[in-house]
């Protein structure tokens, strides 16, 4: 074989292709954090140069034994890069959801069976049935009669091209013009090797040589042109897919008829009926669907273009969502649709539920503190002032406390309270309010009562609380408590005026003997108010 003979000038510019492959394959290497889909791009290369290399020696064999041992090295990569290619486009596109390993092996199984076929075939003889070497040629070569598992492979390798160009395809209009000439060149990476393997085997290509790894020169050349120019493979798109099914917010595409046309993964998790059955199905009917099955309990208004934070509970556990929905435009500014998106705020709405709580109710008995307590019963007293319905207050100590915590204990005195607390909760009206002003003293707010309905409700509770002893450690212990009751008799009467006169009713309630009740009298109502 002469150096400037063709087939030297071929195995040199197929060389240079290995080459170029192999400086792809470093690249990936040192760049293989960029781009999710690098370590695969660098699998490629490597088949790649495996490939070409392999080829190279091919062509310079100078006898059939040779080219059939360059044949097998070649399948330990030409099989396997058509697979990787389309794995490359997958993470490209940001289809990852599919190309998790488990998934993705079964890619390999027909190139791995093509290869053991390749290194076996003189034993069935299922992948060539002869290699014959051609007649009248300067240099050896082959001719191929093709076996049942060459068409299998042939068509594998086909397929998986025909599938990336088609991926890719899909995403062009999807694509921002700034990436499409990315698309473009990965597009010619792979239509071009297939259009040299279809012109192989139709017989069309000069000297019959197989003219992919010279067409692999000219992708591997775009490749690295347009990593520098473009970036390619380092700023990649992220595809809607990928974006819409990797937010944790639950995400309802609507058209303008309230019709669902899409959804992610995620509202999925939150609304059990959305099933690939709900597209095209109203958003009232499938909300319908879920209060019926207990799923959620609320309605949500898509024409509401504002958020709302909403309870919702899902298999006995309550969770907190907010609702935003926004309208979604044309490229035109038309009307398209509406996004409606559901944000699990739980855990902070839980936290703020916690810290309300810490911030209004009292830690032993679980009823109002004195702070929430004095700003519930200033908007009631403001209310009954507006509509001029009576309202009064009741302040009631349990008498001898001192002695209770002395005589047994401070946990039998927190029992006591809580015991109180709940003849209280038990005895007065819904519309009472009920809190701890402090230490052993407790005060009512009755919305709608007069001076004489408190003082019934003051002696109903003196009773109850008299007449129901408190056990501990098969003990009875007798509470009583003393009660001072006084009612607003005039407009915009100040709240700490009242609760004084029912203190001063409170403290003859004490003077008189305990266990009882004392109303604030006539002439003592509002005394301490200026005039």
């Amino acid at each position: 074989m002469t150096f400037n003979s063709p087939i030297s000038q071929y195995i040199i510019i197929v060389v240079i292709s290995g080459v170029l492959s192999v400086l792809l394959a470093i690249y990936a290497y040192y760049n293989k954090t960029n781009f999710t889909g690098m370590k695969v791009f660098m699998w490629s290369t490597i088949l790649s140069a495996v490939y070409t290399f392999a080829f190279a020696f091919e062509l310079a064999s100078d006898s059939l034994s040779e080219i059939r041992f360059w044949l097998n090295i070649e399948y330990i990569g030409m099989p396997f890069i058509a697979p990787c290619s389309l794995l490359l486009i997958m993470h490209y596109v940001g289809l990852d959801k599919f190309i998790a390993p488990k998934k993705t092996w079964g890619l390999f199984v027909i190139p791995a069976i093509t290869l053991l076929m390749v290194t076996t075939n003189d034993y069935h003889h299922l992948f060539y049935k002869a290699l014959i070497l051609r007649p009248h040629v300067p240099t050896p070569m082959v001719d191929v009669v093709p076996g049942l598992w060459y068409y299998v492979h042939g068509s594998y390798t086909s397929g998986s091209m025909f599938a990336s160009l088609f991926i890719l395809a899909r995403h062009w209009k999807k694509t921002k013009a700034v990436y499409r000439k990315q698309l473009i060149t990965l597009a010619i990476g792979i239509a071009l090797p297939m259009l040299g393997a279809l012109s192989y085997v139709l017989g069309l290509t000069p000297l019959g040589m197989d003219p992919v790894p010279i067409l692999m020169c000219i992708t591997s050349a775009l490749y690295l042109v347009s990593i520098f120019s473009t970036s390619l493979l380092t700023v990649a798109p992220i595809a809607r897919e990928h974006i819409f099914e990797s937010m944790r917010d639950g995400v309802l595409v609507l058209n303008l008829e309230n019709q669902i046309m899409d959804f992610n993964g995620a509202a999925t998790q939150i609304i059990p009926s959305l099933t690939p059955a709900a597209i095209g199905q109203r958003l009232e009917d499938i909300w319908k669907r879920g209060a019926e099955s207990g799923a959620f309990s609320f309605g949500v208004d898509p024409s509401i273009l504002h958020e709302q934070e909403l309870k919702w509970i899902r298999g006995g556990e309550t969770y907190y969502y907010r609702i935003r929905a926004s309208n979604l435009l044309k490229p035109n500014g038309q009307l398209a649709g509406k996004t409606i998106v559901m944000i699990d705020v739980t855990e902070h709405t839980l936290l703020q539920n916690k810290l309300r709580h810490l911030a209004e109710i009292d830690g032993l008995t679980s009823i109002y503190n004195r702070t929430f307590f004095m700003e519930k019963s200033r908007k009631l007293l403001s209310s009954a002032h507006q509509t001029g319905e009576p309202i009064s207050f009741i302040l009631f100590d349990i008498d001898y406390f001192k002695q209770i915590n002395d005589r047994y204990g401070h946990s039998v005195g927190d029992f006591a309270l809580q015991h109180v607390v709940s003849i209280c909760q038990q005895t007065l009206p819904g519309s009472a309010l009920l809190g701890r002003y402090g230490g052993e003293e407790f005060a009512i707010c009755l919305p709608g009562a007069t001076l004489a309905d408190g003082g019934q409700a003051a002696e109903k509770l003196r009773m109850e609380i008299a007449g129901n002893p408190l056990y501990s450690s098969a003990k009875a212990i007798t509470i009583t408590a003393s009660f001072g009751v006084a009612q607003a008799k005039s407009a915009d009467v100040p709240l700490e005026v009242l609760l004084s006169e029912a203190d001063i009713a409170l403290y003859r309630s004490k003077h008189s003997g305990r266990n009882a009740v004392h109303l604030a009298t006539d002439d003592q109502v509002h005394a301490n108010e200026e005039k």
